[in-house]
């Protein structure tokens, strides 16, 4: 099998509850979307997507990545898209970093290898262990009222774990996070979020006022030794995510920082191939996982679900399906959430199959 083309297409992805908004007044109603199809010489054809959130969550934004994927397309042009490890080194002797814009080609890629030995892709990842898995939303950042009628509304619809958006003046967010500790059900997991938002004394001021909460805290600080620092004397659980970005950065997560558990983003880390290196390592040291990525639709959310349902139950937290938080349904709404749970496509590679109707072209390398 060789790489004949490559298609590179736009769309915008609306958030499905009206304004979606974080720490630091970073909001958005929807984002620009970018997905990615292999062509190949024998007419099968692979899908990816990078969809960021907004140009201040992570370093790249939709335009960067789109210039990277036109740089990228023409060395992969002729290779095999089933050797994995070969697109990668290829992608890489053409550009330093770029991981975001890799990710999609890379997740592409593992959708045909699917295709080709006609197995799903959560199959070559190791194996399904999780037929169906528990699902999170993040509640967006407003005040203590509207988040917890928020969160009685979602579990109505059987969500049971919640991702507060936090990270503003300490003091209000600690009464954000109590008003939907009351209000949620006795079993419901709650993390609050604050995105890397807060500075050292307000992580400590807020540490301080939630610490008799059942809760998690997740990024606390942008850096892992800032969250280090202000998590010394608290016993609340930690969760990273935006400071973990390579394996050695795992290590430091549990050794250092205390962490019980990484919040894992395929594009953040530069595609399925490395998210699901960190998954293992973090199962070999008993860590709790949660996988998702920043934004996206049904392709964004068919490789989160392969992930998975290859990880193990037990070291399993939680995963999110982007495409119940936004329109992006280009291949059906499909994977679809049931009562707060996913389930990974059965039919060989990511399992959707993708319309390109109502979406731009933005390039062809062929």
């Amino acid at each position: 099998m060789k790489i004949t083309a490559i298609d590179c297409f736009g769309y915008t992805l609306r958030y499905a509850h009206g304004e979606y908004v974080m720490s630091g007044n970073r909001a958005a109603t929807s984002e620009i979307g970018t997905l990615v199809r292999v062509r190949t010489d024998e007419g099968a054809e692979g899908w990816g997507e990078i969809t960021p959130l907004g140009n201040r969550y992570l370093p790249t934004h939709w335009a960067e990545i789109r210039a990277a994927l036109h740089t990228l397309a023409p060395a992969l042009l002729g290779a095999n898209p089933t050797n994995i490890s070969g697109i990668h080194r290829l992608m890489d002797d053409v550009l330093l970093g770029g991981g975001y814009a890799k990710s999609a080609i890379d997740v592409a890629c593992w959708d045909l290898l699917g295709q080709e030995s006609g197995q799903p892709v959560a199959v070559l990842l190791g194996g399904v262990l999780q037929e169906d898995f528990p699902l999170y939303e993040a509640v967006p950042l407003a005040s203590p009222e509207a988040m917890a009628e928020f969160v009685t509304r979602r579990e109505a619809a059987g969500i049971k774990r919640f991702q507060l958006k936090v990270g503003n003046d300490p003091l209000d967010d600690a009464r954000r996070t109590r008003a939907v500790i009351d209000a949620a059900s006795a079993d419901t997991l709650v993390v609050a979020d604050a995105n890397g938002g807060w500075n050292l004394r307000a992580a400590q001021v807020a540490l301080r006022e939630m610490a008799d909460l059942p809760v998690f805290i997740e990024q606390p600080c942008r850096e892992t030794d800032d969250c280090i620092f202000v998590m010394r004397h608290s016993a609340l659980p930690l969760v990273l995510d935006e400071s973990i970005l390579r394996p050695v950065d795992v290590f430091r997560a549990k050794y250092d920082a205390g962490a019980v558990s990484i919040n894992i983003k395929i594009s953040r880390v530069g595609g399925l191939t490395q998210a699901a290196r960190m998954r293992d390592l973090m199962q070999d040291l008993d860590m709790m996982i949660s996988m998702e990525d920043t934004w996206g639709g049904d392709v964004v959310s068919a490789a989160v679900s392969h992930l998975a349902a290859s990880t193990r139950p037990e070291n399993f937290q939680n995963a999110s399906f982007m495409n119940d938080w936004t329109d992006g349904h280009v291949a059906g709404y499909n994977p679809r959430s049931a009562d707060g749970r996913g389930a990974a496509p059965t039919a060989p590679g990511l399992g959707i199959t993708v319309a390109t109707e109502g979406l731009e072209h933005v390039f062809t390398v062929s």
